[in-house]
């Protein structure tokens, strides 16, 4: 490519950063092509990157903290390298630790972090409802707890035509899927017991959540009909 077609890319190209995170991009591509697809439609540009590392919280998690220091310095260094302003994650987990961990390690973090269900939150009157019965929508704990969203994906569920069923275990008092926190992989029996305890509670047997590994662990370990919010949003149109 030439000097001054790069010069152009660079400065008409846009600035917001679709970042899936490693559970969606590798082990959910449907998922990670809906959510593009979606984003998309309601006319929201932005770009993808293919040398982005993994946001560190499976790292820091299990207590490797300068690997997780390393991680933090190579996603900020790639992002200014791309003129990233904006970044925008479905991953629950990736938007905790962009959004509030990773200020804590970088004195100049000055990135706009949204995650997508805020982004599509503000896309309603684009969508038309398409869907009816009732669900339950299960809290992921980064999203609810962490970050205290819980009502945007509520909305959207309802937008898309669904009522929701609620009960005492939402929000902050909603039950961990079990799949978190490395549990999975180092105690399955254990991450299998409270998946279904998890869902114990819950009346319908359709099932929504927002984030990648909730999904992939009650759909695995329970037998409710679990979805992932851009499944149920898919082929939605303006």
């Amino acid at each position: 490519m030439s000097f001054f077609k790069k010069l152009i890319e660079r400065f008409t190209r846009t600035n917001t950063l679709y970042y899936p995170g490693c559970l969606t991009k590798f082990g959910l591509p449907d998922i990670n092509k809906n959510y593009e697809d979606i984003l998309k439609e309601n006319g929201i540009d932005f770009i993808k990157s293919d040398d982005e590392n993994c946001c560190g919280s499976p790292v820091l998690n299990a207590g490797y903290e300068d690997d997780f220091r390393t991680l933090v310095m190579r996603n900020n260094e790639n992002f200014r390298k791309r003129g990233v302003k904006k970044i925008i994650t479905n991953c629950p987990a990736c938007f905790n630790m962009l959004k509030n961990i990773y200020p804590k390690y970088i004195d100049n973090w000055d990135f706009e972090i949204e995650h997508i269900t805020q982004t599509i939150a503000k896309k309603l009157d684009k969508i038309r409802a398409k869907s009816e019965g009732t669900v339950f929508y299960h809290d992921p704990c980064h999203l609810g707890r962490h970050a205290g969203i819980y009502e945007e994906p509520r909305r959207i569920i309802e937008k898309i035509g669904y009522n929701i069923e609620e009960n005492e275990d939402i929000k902050e008092k909603s039950i961990c899927c079990g799949g978190g926190g490395g549990l999975r992989n180092n105690n399955i029996k254990l991450s299998k017991i409270i998946a279904r305890k998890c869902m114990d509670c819950v009346k319908s047997k359709d099932v929504i959540t927002t984030c990648p590994l909730c999904y992939s662990q009650l759909k695995e370990f329970t037998e409710k009909n679990v979805k992932e919010l851009s499944q149920c949003m898919k082929n939605l149109k303006e």
